[in-house]
Order: C-alpha cells, then structure tokens, then sequence
C-alpha cells in the first residue's frame, strides 16, 4: 500500500466502499484505465464540448485515491476499492472551469445518490473574504440528499516562508467539509492552506505529499502532491463510513469523521479535528 493508505489506515478496514456511490467533481477520468477494469462507472461531462475522457491526470489521480484499487505489483493507492465510481468533468482539459459546471455537476451527484462528493478544485480566497452563496445553497441542497461534500483546502499557502492563505473557494463554505494536507511524517504540508478567515475552517487533514495513484495511460500511475491529493482520502474514508453506517445522515458521518479522527501536533487552524482514519 501507499503511504497514504497506511496513514488513514485504510488497509486495516474491514471496508471497502462496496455499494456506495462516490462523485468526484474533476477533469474527467480515463475510462480505458485497466485499473478500473470491470468497475461500476457512470460518468458525464459538463464541459462543452469536451467528453468526459481526461487529457489532463488531474481527475483521474483524485478518483484513483478516493476508489481505485490495486496496481502494478499489488500496490494498493485507494482507500475505498469497491465503491460506485461517479465522475463528473467539470474542469476542462487544461484544468480550469467555470462555476456553472462545478454547481451543475454537485446538483448531478445529489441527484444521483452519491453518499460523497470530492471537489479536488477551488479560487483562491483573500482574507476577510466571505464565502460564495452559490456553492453554499448547492451544498445545502446536496446535504439534503444526502451528499456529503470535501474539498481541497488550497495550495496558496508557503509556510516556510511564513506566508499564509485562507481557505480556498468553495472548501470554505459552511456546508462543506475543507482538508487540509500533511506529509508522511504528518506534519503539515508547507503549501497547505490555513483557516484565516471566519468561515473557511480547516475541518480534517489526509496526506497531500508524495501521493501515488492512477494517471491517464500510457503513463498509468504519477507522484502528486496537494491538498487535491488529501481530500479524497477523506473522501474515501467517508465511504468506508457509508458502508458501516448505511443509514447515518451525512451530519452524523461527518461528526464520526471528525471523532475518530486521529489527533496530531498542529493547530487546528492546520488541520482542523486532524487526520482522517479509516472505520
């Protein structure tokens, strides 16, 4: 397994996602992927004019950490291989998007009874910022359904320079769970973004650096580090959780998520309740 894996200790899980929808809002995914082979896949692009296949890896990486399974020599980089994959492209293939996209594709999620919904995605956020009401009112909407949504933190930040950015939009959101990043030693990661302003709070971190997973053939898997990385470990574990608690409210999956959550040395302005581990 990855480092990742082993650090939410989604290795030890007695769970595997098996039956549980997972929406990754991304650059698409590389349907042709033979990790992927025999999968439960449903994907749309609401990109005009692009289909849903990712020229870019970013997509692909994030969905690979949330649900992909084992790779070359047994490797293993998802931490919930058996769960029902949902991928949307929102981003184009050079990476960005607009917002009708990005809210069009968390209404697509809800709609489709995704228990979790992973948005590797954001703007960057200036202090005293406050939140956007559009992605508010679409989360709100997907809580209603019964769609719990994480999003990266952001990568705005370089601490070793004592520079800090609040958390990025649309993780700073209310409604929306922010991951924070740490590296293998879980410390956190010197981009990883802070909770500065009065909404956007760091809920939970996951690992973000040296993050191995699936990258668009030929070149089948790629190294990345990001919050992009760590918040679909967290969305991985909240399918774990789904599993074992079929009928939990995504309020009462969120708070076991940040109760079990294990305990590190930074503030939680870093890293909120802490790092997130697998049921």
């Amino acid at each position: 397994s990855t480092w990742g894996i082993r650090a939410v200790k989604a290795h030890e899980s007695a769970y595997t996602g098996a039956g549980i929808k997972v929406a990754v809002l991304d650059t698409g995914f590389d349907m042709k992927h033979p990790d992927f082979k025999g999968r439960s896949l449903t994907a749309f692009s609401f990109v005009p004019d692009e289909a849903v296949d990712d020229l870019h890896g970013h997509g692909t990486h994030c969905i690979g950490i949330v649900c992909g399974s084992s790779g070359l020599r047994d490797m293993r980089y998802g931490v919930a291989p058996e769960a029902q994959i949902y991928a949307g492209k929102v981003l184009n293939n050079g990476g960005r998007g607009a917002q009708a996209w990005i809210l069009d594709g968390m209404t697509w999620a809800a709609n489709n009874g995704c228990r979790v919904l992973s948005m590797s995605l954001g703007s960057k956020v200036l202090p005293g910022q406050s939140y956007d009401i559009a992605y508010e009112r679409a989360a709100q909407f997907a809580l209603s359904k019964g769609t719990l949504i994480v999003a990266a933190a952001g990568n705005d930040s370089k601490r070793s320079e004592n520079q800090f950015s609040p958390v990025s939009s649309p993780a700073d959101c209310p409604s929306i769970l922010a991951v924070g990043a740490v590296n293998s030693t879980l410390q956190v990661a010197d981009f990883s973004n802070r909770a500065l302003n009065e909404s956007g709070l760091v809920d939970l971190a996951a690992p973000g650096v040296g993050i191995y997973s699936s990258w668009p053939m030929p070149a089948r898997y790629r190294t990345l580090s990001g919050t992009s990385m760590a918040t679909p470990h967290v969305a991985g574990v909240v399918a774990l959780l789904c599993e074992k608690f079929p009928d939990a409210t995504p309020a009462m999956i969120g708070q076991e998520l940040i109760r079990t959550a294990g305990r590190l040395s930074s503030p939680a302005v870093d890293i909120g309740a802490g790092i997130s581990l697998a049921p």
